[in-house]
């Protein structure tokens, strides 16, 4: 297949072949805690990022109590968050053990290097920082990282294959290091903002360590169909990002501030779930809200009012005549 055929033509060709892709580091076989709730529960740190505890700004050490508190399995920081507390004076291996000893898992991690960047230097650049981030995702007891389109996003008409190898350059860092590095679609960016072309990418990437992290409202707002997220094999994916979106503002100005709670918006939820379970997942649902109105609250109230909403949202996905 030649390297000038049409984008448009590798994305249709590539899609509909993902659901037979494998993966050598396959998600953990988790049993279910019961046929309603076939995933874990993770706490993006961004839902509270804002809000008061204790009288005082979240921070990594209060987000860790709040996620544990609330009743969340797993927590997914963000690496500027990690360079916050290491800047004070914090220990990595300190803050590793708060972790498990809060019952928490590092499930996954939000960082932003530019590895797709379409300057040599910057990629470099890009290739470097990634592998910095991964240094402190490991030093944490985590094993994945987002990797979302950095350094593009304001492209287009870029070449998906020189994309697809730089994701590959990408994933043979990340398997030296022990992490996996997360394609993640941004729905708001020129490049890799819907599914066909993450799958793409994902595709030609030609590794066994390639895999997707994909996002509730990154999907709608890019404008791809939920119906395409069949074409995506669940050992393919570790980590999704849950969260619902209202009708309006409509998907032309709507942005992530405008994130509600799971069941509060018009999110085809059921659907999702039912989906990705049909898929085979079994991983971790991550909660990312950048609501503003929730931030005005009590981070332990949002956060246990999110975990409520999620699961609530996913019990009725499975629940008899679930829509």
């Amino acid at each position: 297949m030649s390297a000038d055929l049409s984008r448009r033509g590798f994305f249709a060709a590539s899609a509909a072949t993902l659901a037979l892709t494998g993966s050598t580091r396959a998600q953990e076989a988790t049993p279910a805690q019961s046929s309603a709730h076939p995933f874990r529960y993770c706490l993006n740190t961004s839902t509270i990022r804002e809000c008061d505890y204790k009288g005082k700004k979240v921070d990594i050490l209060a987000g860790i109590e709040v996620a544990s508190k609330a009743g969340y399995s797993g927590i997914e920081p963000w690496i500027n968050e990690l360079d916050r507390y290491t800047k004070e004076g914090g220990s990595l291996s300190d803050l590793r053990k708060r972790i498990a000893d809060a019952g928490l898992k590092v499930e996954s991690a939000i960082g932003f290097a530019a590895f797709l960047h379409e300057d040599d230097e910057q990629r470099k650049k890009g290739l470097e920082e990634a592998k910095r981030c991964m240094g402190l995702v490991h030093d944490i007891g985590g094993e994945r990282l987002a990797a979302p389109p950095v350094g593009v996003t304001d492209k287009t008409g870029l070449d998906p294959l020189k994309l697809a190898e730089r994701y590959h350059a990408l994933c043979e860092l990340g398997q030296a290091e022990g992490i996996l590095p997360q394609l993640e679609l941004w729905g708001f960016s020129k490049t890799l903002a819907r599914l066909g072309e993450v799958a793409f990418v994902g595709i030609e990437a030609a590794h066994p360590w390639a895999c997707f992290l994909l996002d509730v409202y990154h999907i709608y707002k890019g404008g791809s169909d939920f119906e395409g997220l069949a074409m995506f094999a669940g050992r393919r994916m570790h980590n999704f990002h849950v969260n619902d979106y209202p009708a309006e503002p409509p998907r032309a100005t709507i942005n992530d501030s405008n994130r509600v709670y799971p069941g509060d918006g018009v999110a085809p939820l059921s659907k999702i779930f039912r989906t990705l379970h049909d898929n085979g997942y079994r991983g971790v649902v991550s909660l990312e809200l950048f609501n503003r109105d929730y931030w005005k609250q009590d981070a332990l109230e949002v956060a246990s009012t999110g975990l409520q909403k999620t699961r609530a949202a996913v019990a009725h996905a499975f629940a008899p005549g679930g829509r």
